[in-house]
């Protein structure tokens, strides 16, 4: 894969879909713990997959998700997984949506102890703050940092599935909390 394709990180490709995420959303840190919870739910469901196939599936997710409403999905019953199951604009993995609804229970226990999910993400950076990385081709760019060690580790003792290392790492990525834009990419050039 080249490094840059049309003045962006090669990986976003030629597919609009692609392009457009890449763009607009991957690498720009996000704040609100809505758009957190949606990641999360999303990066879950890829383990596995290509991250394209998701994005395919997104609006899938918002309708079968309630729209990432994070207490509405932590409500969700067995009858709402038997019903996801029959459900094409998803990933019919049951333990996938499984825990996807257990995840939104943890994910409203961590709100409650840090104040939000955003401050319990920035627990696991150094000086609070997320970090720039100055990668020049995508063969520098890890698939795991300390960060997403530390952060995957304390999820998977607070009892979250599908969100190892690598999964937390392209969460940080997706986020923002770890901007892994090429330096000669046209979204790192545009700040």
């Amino acid at each position: 894969m080249k490094d840059i394709i049309n003045t962006r990180c090669g990986w976003a490709g030629t597919d609009e879909l692609y392009i457009k995420y890449h763009d607009e959303e991957w690498g720009r840190l996000v704040t609100d713990d809505k758009t957190l919870f949606e990641f999360l739910v999303l990066e879950s469901a890829q383990a596995g997959l290509a991250w394209i196939t998701i994005l395919r599936k997104r609006e899938g997710y918002k309708k079968a998700f309630h729209h990432f409403d994070v207490e509405q999905v932590a409500r969700m019953t067995s009858e709402d997984i038997e019903q996801l199951m029959q459900f094409d604009g998803i990933i019919r993995n049951r333990l996938k949506i499984k825990s996807t609804i257990t995840n939104a229970k943890l994910f409203l226990t961590i709100q409650k102890e840090f104040g939000s999910f955003y401050n319990y993400i920035l627990s696991f950076f150094p000086d609070k703050k997320p970090i720039i990385n100055k990668f020049k081709s995508l063969s520098e760019i890890p698939v795991s940092s300390p960060e997403s060690d530390a952060m995957s580790k304390d999820m998977k003792k607070r009892g979250f599935k599908f969100f190892g290392t690598t999964i937390c790492y392209a969460y940080l990525q997706a986020t923002g909390f770890i901007n892994d834009h090429l330096t000669d990419c046209i979204c790192r050039k545009n700040k």
